[in-house]
């Protein structure tokens, strides 16, 4: 993707400059990008910038707009308060702020934009000619928005009626070469009419970012809460942000909750947004990330730690909560993380991870009774199990190729199958779609050791691939995060979404 770039910055140089730059207050050019029916205009007096454009749109693999702009490199964040003259012709008219790799119209490029709707999301051009993803904020109809580059990476802060910025969560890696453009741009996704916004107090700053020493588990972050489609533009919506750490969505059966853990409580929330509750565990208040429910949806399965030896245990209780959670694992030489429920509702696949050896192996334990036995054991490590809908199969991730890879084996544990082979990649927790067709996963950087899957990383990259391994995975989205991530099965019950979580460091 970097040479791409570089190419486009070539191109943009034998392209040249316009013949005479058109300064507007403390930028230093605009222009027209793309092809627009209506030339469009930029005026600066007192302190306001009023942008007149046309344009079909800032989306898709080429752009049509009008950019007011100047030159900068390194971290910035860009402000400003925007607002539309107008009733407008097309509820999805745009005015954004703007960081772009160049003027050609299918350049690289981060926004912020605020739409004639009040819909603010932070969109994202990858690569030259690439296509348009984006995320939606949580905050509609904006009294101001910022777009922050930090490093590699592109987030997004937005403030409400009180008209303080607040974080809006997401994040997205996206390597711009300096100098790159920043700016304003107005677009009326509509390129018979024009249209016109107001960009007023506007600032821009380079961030203090404080150093962070160790990025693992005891660096401070916000979470953010989000699902997306898979299908399409594959765009991706902020649920909810948090100023802590949460970790590992699950998707009620009904698809109008998200069930996660934070501050070693499970929680709901409802996923067009609203305040969550906490499910009652009693006891058991010490779960990590490892949970999920009953194919029935009636029942929640937990992982928990608070016992004195601090062995992660497996329970079952209603998902409406209950004071009594059942024991279902207890083992006194290991920590159980449960990961699978048969389809049938029968039998449960868990990782047992021993204290005395380390060995991290898969069993299985049938909860009407009886011993748990072993299911897949083998040199290296094996996590992440989960039955296909249809029970046939179990997947899972291990490093039994000498790289942590997705793999299959029948449900007895027989025959294994690997489905993912770059040795480059650390990949981690496959995910069955509904329909048995898909599997969506989590995959690492060679940054990180081939039995580790840690909070906090950078190189983060979430996945889809054809259940049979007929093709080769492709990426979903790239993203600051890890262990917390999509640690648990995540589909929408209608799947054509999943939920994960992404961060970012508090500094």
């Amino acid at each position: 993707m970097k040479q791409r770039i570089a190419i486009c910055a070539l191109v943009l140089a034998l392209a040249g400059t316009p013949a005479a730059a058109q300064t507007v207050g403390s930028f230093a050019n605009h222009a027209d990008i793309g092809a627009t029916a209506t030339a469009g205009t930029a005026v600066h007096d007192a302190g306001r910038y009023r942008v007149t454009a046309s344009g079909a749109n800032i989306w898709g693999s080429e752009d049509a707009f009008h950019y007011v702009w100047t030159q900068r490199s390194g971290d910035l964040h860009i402000a400003a308060d925007i607002a539309w003259e107008g009733q407008g012709v097309d509820p999805h008219r745009k005015a954004g702020l703007m960081i772009r790799q160049n003027r050609t119209p299918g350049s690289p490029y981060t926004d912020v934009m605020v739409h004639g709707d009040g819909t603010v999301a932070l969109q994202y051009r990858t690569e030259q000619d690439g296509p348009t993803h984006q995320i939606v904020s949580a905050v509609a109809h904006p009294r101001r928005v910022q777009l922050e580059r930090e490093g590699d990476f592109v987030y997004f802060s937005v403030a409400g009626a009180d008209g303080k910025l607040r974080h809006a969560g997401g994040s997205y890696r996206i390597a711009f070469q300096a100098p790159y453009l920043v700016g304003l741009a107005v677009s009326a996704h509509n390129n018979t009419v024009t249209e016109t916004a107001v960009f007023s107090n506007v600032e821009m700053a380079v961030p203090r970012l404080a150093y962070v020493p160790d990025t693992g588990y005891a660096a401070k972050v916000e979470s953010t809460l989000e699902v997306m489609d898979v299908g399409g533009i594959q765009s991706r919506r902020v649920v909810r942000h948090f100023d802590g750490k949460i970790e590992a969505p699950n998707w009620t059966r009904d698809g109008k909750a998200l069930v996660y853990n934070a501050d070693g409580r499970i929680w709901r929330i409802p996923v067009e947004s609203g305040e969550p509750t906490a499910i009652d565990t009693g006891r058991h208040v010490k779960n990590n990330n490892d949970h999920g429910l009953s194919p029935d949806g009636t029942q929640l399965i937990i992982s928990d730690q608070s016992e004195p030896d601090n062995l992660s245990r497996i329970f079952v209780l209603p998902l409406a909560g209950s004071k009594a959670p059942r024991e279902v694992v207890s083992d006194p030489q290991a920590r159980s993380y449960w990961h699978g429920w048969s389809p049938d509702g029968r039998t449960i696949a868990y990782v047992r991870v021993g204290t005395r050896d380390d060995s991290y192996d898969i069993w299985a334990k049938d909860l009407a009774g009886g011993p748990a036995r072993p299911l897949i054991v083998a040199p290296g490590s094996d996590d992440g199990p989960e039955y296909s809908p249809d029970g046939k199969y179990l997947y899972f991730n291990s490093t039994r190729s000498g790289a942590m890879q997705i793999w299959r084996t029948n449900a007895d544990g027989t025959n294994p199958v690997q489905l993912t082979h770059d040795p480059d990649r650390r990949d981690w927790f496959p995910h069955l779609s509904p329909d048995g067709k898909s599997i969506v996963f989590i995959s690492f950087g060679l940054d990180v050791a081939a039995t580790d899957h840690p909070p906090n990383r950078e190189d983060v990259v979430l996945k889809i691939m054809p259940a049979d391994g007929s093709a080769p995975p492709r990426v979903l989205t790239r993203l600051f995060g890890g262990q917390g991530t999509i640690n648990v099965p995540s589909w929408s019950p209608d799947g054509t979404q999943i939920a994960f979580v992404s961060y970012r460091l508090v500094r």
